[in-house]
């Protein structure tokens, strides 16, 4: 199938999806993900971002075709509303990341003065405010942050959505920096 074709085969399905057809709206996001994951990826490389960005993106693409698809004009082209859809959200990303550069550990460990009061302090500060978050959260947040679990084993592990998973650790991490601000204040 040609591009405009293609395009035009999204556009069928997103009129019926805004329609009320969800098996059309079931077509049109399976038929779109490999295209926005792509799109994604180039954005990607364009930016200098990482690579494992490009997913992020995508979600967050899929979310808001989801939330906005009734303000798509159904007599314009689907593909460049997409396209501009993946743009804004990857400049959302890079500026939630800001333009930080990653040293590998390895390149200054020999630097790092070793402070194993603070450590421990560090450590029991963190697990009392973990404790004061509810469950999944802090599940969430341990298997992530704390052991490097991704974030699809630990979604199969709770048997949450990948998405739940990320909403729910982003929650989390909000509620534990606030926690620690209003933690600060009080020392």
């Amino acid at each position: 199938m040609n591009h405009s074709a293609r395009e035009e085969q999204w556009a069928a399905w997103m009129r019926a999806a805004i329609d009320g057809d969800k098996q059309a709206y079931q077509r049109f996001l399976e038929a779109v993900v490999p295209h926005l994951r792509g799109l994604a990826k180039r954005r990607c490389e364009q930016f200098r971002a990482p690579a494992s960005e490009a997913e992020d993106v995508v979600q967050e693409v899929l979310l808001a075709v989801h939330l906005k698809r009734g303000t798509w004009d159904s007599l314009r082209p689907i593909g460049p509303w997409l396209s501009t859809i993946v743009r804004n959200k990857m400049i959302d990303s890079l500026r939630r990341r800001g333009r930080h550069i990653n040293v590998p550990i390895e390149d200054v460990i020999e630097t790092l003065e070793a402070a194993e009061e603070t450590e421990a302090m560090d450590l029991r500060d963190a697990a009392r405010l973990l404790e004061r978050l509810g469950d999944p959260q802090r599940d969430i947040v341990r298997s992530i942050s704390l052991n490097g679990a991704g974030i699809r084993e630990t979604a199969e592990r709770l048997k949450m959505t990948e998405g739940a998973v990320r909403v729910s650790l982003h929650r989390a991490l909000k509620t534990l920096a606030a926690l620690y601000r209003s933690n600060e204040r009080e020392n």
